[in-house]
Parts: C-alpha cells; sequence; structure tokens
C-alpha cells in the first residue's frame, strides 16, 4: 500500500518541485539582473575630460596696461563648448605680463602703468642696455606681473568677477605682436552645443 501511495503521489510532488525550481530560477535570475546593473552604475565612468590649446596673436599695443578680455574671447570661440573647466594663458616673451584687474574705470590702467614705472625706472644704472633704457625695466616688469593666469571656466564662460578683466601690459616702447597659449581643460556641455560669449 505505501509503495502505491508513492506512486499515485509522486507525478504531483514533482510537478510541484518542478514550478518551485522555476520559481526559484526566476528569483535568482531578477536578483543577478538587478545586482549587474547596480554594479555597471557603480563602474561607469566619469565625464570625460577634454583637452585643447591654441596661439592667440594679440596686434601691437602701445606701452602700458590694457584690458584684452573681449579680444581673447573674440578668438576663442571654443570656450563656450565647456561646462567647466580651467584655462592656463601663458604669454610667450619676456618684456609684456599678464594680470587681472579692474575692467571699469579708465582710469585703473594708467595708473598700474605709472606705478610699474615707479618700480622699475628707466635708466643708465642697469647692466643690460643692449636694446633700449627701456629693455630691462620691462624685465623686471614683467617678473613681478607674471607670464601666466589660471582662470575657472563656467558655462562656456571665463567666470571672472563683475569688475575683472585680463590684462596684458606692454612694457616696451615698441613691442610688437605678442602671441599667448591658451590651454583648456575641463568637460564639454553633454549636449555637444556652444554657450555664447557675449550674450
Amino acid at each position: 500500500m505505501q509503495s502505491l501511495a508513492r506512486a499515485r503521489t509522486t507525478p504531483a510532488a514533482a510537478a510541484l518541485r518542478h514550478r518551485g525550481t522555476q520559481r526559484c530560477q526566476r528569483n535568482l535570475l531578477h536578483v543577478s539582473t538587478q545586482a549587474a546593473s547596480q554594479q555597471a552604475a557603480a563602474t561607469e565612468a566619469p565625464a570625460q575630460t577634454h583637452w585643447f590649446q591654441k596661439t592667440i596673436t594679440l596686434p601691437n599695443h602701445k606701452r602700458g596696461c590694457h584690458v584684452v578680455t573681449r579680444k581673447l574671447l573674440a578668438e576663442l570661440p571654443e570656450l563656450g563648448e565647456y561646462e567647466v573647466g580651467l584655462a592656463n594663458l601663458f604669454i610667450l616673451h619676456t618684456s609684456a605680463s599678464l594680470t587681472i584687474n579692474e575692467n571699469a574705470s579708465p582710469d585703473v590702467p594708467l595708473d598700474l602703468n605709472d606705478a610699474l614705472d615707479k618700480l622699475a625706472p628707466e635708466g643708465n644704472h642697469y647692466r643690460h642696455l643692449d636694446e633700449g633704457l627701456d629693455d630691462m625695466p620691462a624685465h623686471v616688469k614683467s617678473s613681478l606681473m607674471g607670464p601666466s593666469l589660471t582662470i575657472p571656466i563656467t558655462k562656456g564662460r571665463f567666470a571672472l568677477g563683475t569688475w575683472q578683466g585680463i590684462y596684458l601690459n606692454e612694457h616696451r616702447n615698441y613691442g610688437g605682436s605678442r602671441s599667448i597659449i591658451v590651454t583648456i581643460q575641463g568637460q564639454k556641455r553633454p549636449d555637444g552645443r556652444r554657450y555664447g560669449q557675449f550674450s
């Protein structure tokens, strides 16, 4: 009798076991898929960093300090592609320099140049006089002000303060054109478009 009962119940038990196995497999597959998705999200590559470099040549400026922010932006439409980043500006000369200062009052560049002339006046008291009386003072002023700037980029623009402008400081009487290398590192807009520079 016991063996007969086992024979009658075995197919039903087998079917139950089969359905239970299928259910377990489906649950395991669901859990495995969720785990794979979470792992993929955790290991997703960060936003790509892009590099860009360009040489901008500014025309001859008379001796003095000059706000050139808009001139640089006009030569740098690629800046608008960047959502966030850093821009390094490096001038390729030893008798001119770059700095950031007030962009509103026209007296500031004049006063700044007067102050530099007092710090490094012309005269025969220098050893290096091969290229004129204005040459060695120009080297001193260039070292005081510096050859480079690093400026943050936000939404396609230099992230400057309201009253800040980029200055080209020309320290020679006849310096000629000046070349500036601009190197940008940052993340571009995800939609591939450009921000407007002057909007």
